[in-house]
């Protein structure tokens, strides 16, 4: 992508899958994979959304640099849609966490753009305040504090209940809905560009909240 790497080259190396483990540990435990996510888009995507804006802020405004990383993730987006899209419903939960793990990213490198440390802790919680998932920054901090304690993981006994409880957490985090006109479960091949569709629109989305956000603290002068 030209311009992208005319901006710097850490928003558009890639990406990678979701880690292993992390899957492991949303499919173990649906009630929080939202949690998990931010967590680990946290400890991943931070370093080089830092190194990224730190190299760029003396050559690009904030807006521009926001502008490239939107643009790059939304592609991003459709792109893992359409791919993941040809496995139809049976691939549903795994699209929705490598489509959250995307925006996580991205959400991460909008912050950098506009001047805020995306090392900090509130970084994950406004993740997830932005996604809906917590009606507040603040609420999201406390849950995702409550994650490293000693709690009782609710206990989801069959593997089928562990998939929807997952799919209808991740649904929420990613700003997705589930097309359910039967000729894209018969074909799902047919379901590669309705997937790709509507992560670039969910991507979009939080992106353009992300922006009026962090651009918006950033004019008041309240950037962490």
């Amino acid at each position: 992508m030209e311009e992208d790497s005319s901006a710097g080259g850490d928003v558009a190396e890639r990406v990678g899958a979701l880690p292993r483990s992390l899957w492991e540990r949303v499919r173990d435990d649906p009630a929080r994979a939202p949690e998990h996510i931010a967590l680990a888009a946290a400890e991943r995507f931070a370093p080089p959304a830092d190194r990224w804006a730190r190299r760029m802020h003396g050559h690009h405004p904030p807006p521009e640099l926001a502008r490239i990383a939107r643009k790059h993730h939304v592609r991003l987006s459709r792109l893992e849609g359409g791919i993941a899209g040809i496995g139809g419903a049976f691939t549903v939960a795994p699209d929705l966490a490598a489509l959250a793990w995307i925006q996580g990213r991205m959400v991460f490198f909008l912050a950098a753009a506009y001047g805020f440390d995306p090392r900090h802790p509130m970084r994950p919680a406004e993740l997830l305040a932005l996604q809906g998932v917590y009606p507040t920054p603040a609420e999201a901090r406390a849950g995702l504090d409550g994650l490293g304690r000693s709690m009782a993981v609710q206990y989801i006994a069959s593997k089928q209940s562990r998939d929807e409880a997952l799919t209808r957490r991740l649904l929420k985090m990613a700003g997705r809905t589930v097309v359910k006109r039967t000729v894209y479960r018969v074909v799902p091949i047919l379901s590669a560009p309705v997937s790709a569709t509507q992560n670039g629109r969910a991507t979009g989305r939080l992106a353009d909240a992300a922006i009026a956000h962090y651009g918006g603290a950033r004019q008041s002068g309240s950037a962490l």
